[in-house]
C-alpha cells in the first residue's frame, strides 16, 4: 500500500476523458464487483418512470438475490471487513496517511460489521421467498418469458403509478441495503489503496510479476479515450498481463502493434 497517497479524497482527475478497465485477481473481489455492478444498474433504472426501466430494475435486483443465494456471502463480507480493518490499523501511525479519512473508514467498518452480525437469516432470503419476485425469477431466463401472458401480475404491477413502483422497489432494496453499503465500502477502500502510475506496453502487451508476500486484489488500467483501444486483462496471485486490443468493424479483434502509453494501479489492502 502506498501510504503517502492512501485515502486521497475526491474524484480522481485521471478519469476525465479516459476509459477505466478493472480486473479482479481472486473470486472474492470478482463477486464484489458483480454485486456492485448490479446495484449500479438498479440505481440507474430505479427513478425512471418508464415501465421498461422498472422491469430492468427488477431484473438487476433478482440477479443480486441470485448471487446472494449461491454462498454464505454474509460471512465472507464480515471476514473481508475484519481483514481490511486489521490492515488499516497497522498503517495508522505511518506518515502521509489521511488520519481523518482513516478513522472514518474504520468507524464505517465497525458499523457495517455490526449490521451484518445483527442479520439473523441468509442475506436476501426474504426476497427469495417473495412469491411475486420468485415467479418473475423463474420466467426471466426464458427468452421472452416475461411477456404479459406469462406474468400477468408483473404486467399489472408495471402499469401501476410510477411512485408506487419506486416505493416498492426501494422497499425490496432496503432488505439487502447492508450488502450494497458493505460492498461500496470494501471496494471504495480497495480502489483508493494505491495511485495510478504511467506504464508502457510494447506491441500492445504488458506483463508484471507480483510480490508473493502482498496479495493484490484488483488491477486498474486507465487508457485515454482517443486511443480507440481496449484492455484485456488476465492474471492470478503471481502475475498478470494486459493485451491492448483494437477492433476492426467490431469483428476479429487483434492485439495492437502500437506502443501503448497507459496508467496502471495495483490495488491491495
Amino acid at each position: 500500500m502506498d501510504n503517502s497517497h492512501f485515502f486521497a479524497i475526491g474524484r480522481m482527475p485521471e478519469l476525465h476523458n479516459s476509459l477505466l478497465f478493472e480486473h479482479p485477481l481472486n473470486e472474492r473481489t470478482r463477486t464484489l464487483l458483480r454485486i456492485s455492478h448490479l446495484f449500479e444498474q438498479f440505481e440507474y433504472h430505479l427513478p425512471a418512470s418508464s415501465p421498461w426501466q422498472s422491469r430492468a430494475a427488477v431484473q438487476a435486483l433478482l440477479d443480486i438475490v441470485s448471487i446472494l443465494g449461491r454462498a454464505d456471502i454474509k460471512q465472507e463480507l464480515i471476514k473481508q471487513l475484519e481483514q481490511q480493518k486489521q490492515s488499516l490499523e497497522r498503517i495508522g501511525d505511518n506518515p502521509g496517511v489521511d488520519q481523518v479519512r482513516l478513522h472514518q473508514v474504520l468507524e464505517d467498518i465497525d458499523r457495517m460489521s455490526e449490521r451484518l452480525f445483527a442479520t439473523t437469516s441468509q442475506l436476501g432470503s426474504s426476497l427469495r421467498k417473495n412469491e411475486f419476485l420468485n415467479g418473475i425469477a423463474q420466467r426471466m431466463p426464458i427468452p421472452g418469458g416475461s411477456f404479459e401472458f406469462d406474468l400477468p401480475q408483473l404486467h399489472y404491477w408495471l402499469n401501476l403509478p410510477h411512485t408506487e413502483r419506486v416505493m416498492q422497489l426501494d422497499d425490496w432494496r432496503h432488505e439487502i441495503s447492508v450488502v450494497q453499503e458493505t460492498t461500496d465500502l470494501l471496494l471504495g477502500t480497495l480502489r483508493h489503496s494505491n495511485v495510478f502510475r504511467p506504464r508502457s506496453a510494447s506491441n500492445g502487451f504488458f506483463q508484471q510479476s507480483l510480490d508473493k508476500n502482498r496479495r493484490v486484489d484488483l488491477i486498474q488500467v486507465l487508457l485515454p479515450a482517443e486511443t480507440f483501444l481496449y484492455a484485456e486483462i488476465s492474471g492470478n496471485k503471481h502475475r498478470f498481463c494486459i493485451r491492448f486490443m483494437e477492433s476492426i468493424q467490431w469483428e476479429q479483434p487483434e492485439q495492437t502493434s502500437q506502443e501503448v502509453a497507459f496508467k496502471l494501479k495495483t490495488c491491495h489492502i
